[in-house]
C-alpha cells in the first residue's frame, strides 16, 4: 500500500458507497457524492493504484451455506504468517486474520455443508505449528 495517499472525506464517503455497491455507476457516485463524473473516476483511480482498494467482489449468500469462524492457536517455531497463507489457499476459507488474545488467526469459512467445514478443519489441524482449533458455527447474521 502507499501510504503517501492521504484520505479524505470523500474517498471514505466513495468507499462506503462502493462496499454497498461495488457495480455503482460513476454517475451514480457522483451525484451521490455531489463531485463529477470525472473526479469519481480519478479518485477510484487513486485509491486503486495506492492498493486501499484491493479488489471489486460480489458479497452473496446461499439458502443451505454454513458459514464458520474457526480460531487457531499456533506454536513456534512457524511463524504465524506462514501459517496464515497457507490456511487462506484451504478451499472454502474466504478470509483470515491474524489477531490478538488466546489464538493467533482467525478464518472465515463458507461451506454448503458441516463435512466441508469439519475438513477445513481438519487441514488446518495438519498445518505444522497449528496447535489446536476452536470453531463457531454462524447461526444467523446481520447486516
Amino acid at each position: 500500500m502507499n501510504m503517501s495517499y492521504t484520505i479524505d472525506y470523500i474517498d471514505l464517503q466513495l468507499l462506503k458507497l462502493l462496499k454497498e455497491n461495488a457495480r455503482m455507476s460513476y454517475a451514480k457516485l457522483a451525484n451521490e457524492l455531489n463531485i463529477s463524473e470525472s473526479a469519481v473516476r480519478k479518485r477510484i483511480a487513486k485509491l486503486v493504484k495506492s492498493g486501499i482498494i484491493k479488489k471489486f467482489t460480489i458479497e452473496y449468500e446461499l439458502i443451505n451455506e454454513i458459514r464458520a469462524a474457526i480460531l487457531v492457536k499456533t506454536q513456534p517455531p512457524t511463524p504465524v504468517p506462514e501459517i496464515s497463507k497457507k490456511i487462506i489457499k484451504i478451499n472454502g476459507v474466504e478470509v483470515v486474520y491474524e489477531v490478538t488474545g488466546d489464538y493467533d488467526i482467525l478464518a472465515i469459512v463458507k461451506a454448503t455443508g458441516i463435512d466441508i467445514i469439519n475438513r477445513c478443519i481438519d487441514e488446518i489441524r495438519s498445518i505444522p505449528g497449528v496447535a489446536g482449533t476452536n470453531t463457531l458455527i454462524v447461526l444467523r447474521s446481520w447486516r
